[in-house]
């Protein structure tokens, strides 16, 4: 199992080296699985909008797949390199998720050897819970089964700056979970159960 988490992504210079770092192969041969976050329209997904801002990190367009939730048995079982899950809300992106047990299916292909690039939002998504996300995101969607898929033993704070030390320090306090943090720059590599922070 290897996951590469982050608070920015692609967006962010040094993130963006330590996804290409960790690949298995050159970019342009992954066939990556792209999961666009709640906002994401119908028309959104089957336009050129997300194989074009794929294309710029240096994947080719033969290889991309975007999923679409009203197709959802499209996209089980594909022959994929890895699984991207951007920012967005958390509770909302998950929940989409849940309705078609797509995250089932994630969580499988994960353990099954397909790489997961998580930022944000996607990366917490990975990890023991999410409950501590209403901190930043508006839980619009009524979750009340906070559970993530668990593959990261911990939770995240994302996007860490001093604005967010004390929340960072109280769920530290609190000592439910091993909690890490990520500046916008900063990365985890989470391979098996070894967790090496960038």
């Amino acid at each position: 199992m290897k996951l590469i988490l982050s608070s920015s992504d692609f967006s962010n210079p040094k993130s963006k080296e330590v996804i290409y770092e960790n690949l298995d192969k050159d970019i342009s041969k992954c066939k990556i699985l792209f999961i666009p976050n709640e906002k994401a329209t119908i028309e959104e997904i089957k336009s050129s909008k997300y194989y074009e801002r794929l294309e710029q990190y240096g994947f080719t367009k033969l290889n991309i797949y975007i999923y679409n939730e009203l197709e959802t048995d499209k996209f089980r079982n594909l022959d994929i390199d890895l699984i991207y899950i951007s920012g967005g809300n958390t509770f909302a992106t998950l929940t989409k998720l849940r309705r078609n047990h797509f995250d089932y299916d994630i969580v499988n292909y994960i353990k099954n050897g397909t790489v997961y690039i998580g930022g944000s939002c996607g990366a917490h998504i990975v990890t023991k819970n999410i409950e501590h996300v209403s901190y930043f995101d508006e839980n619009d969607v009524g979750m009340t089964d906070f559970s993530g898929f668990g593959l990261l033993n911990g939770i995240l704070v994302c996007h860490y700056d001093n604005s967010r030390k004390d929340i960072y320090q109280k769920l530290v306090n609190e000592k439910d979970y091993n909690v890490y943090k990520l500046t916008n720059e900063e990365s985890l590599i989470v391979i098996d159960d070894q967790v090496i922070h960038c």
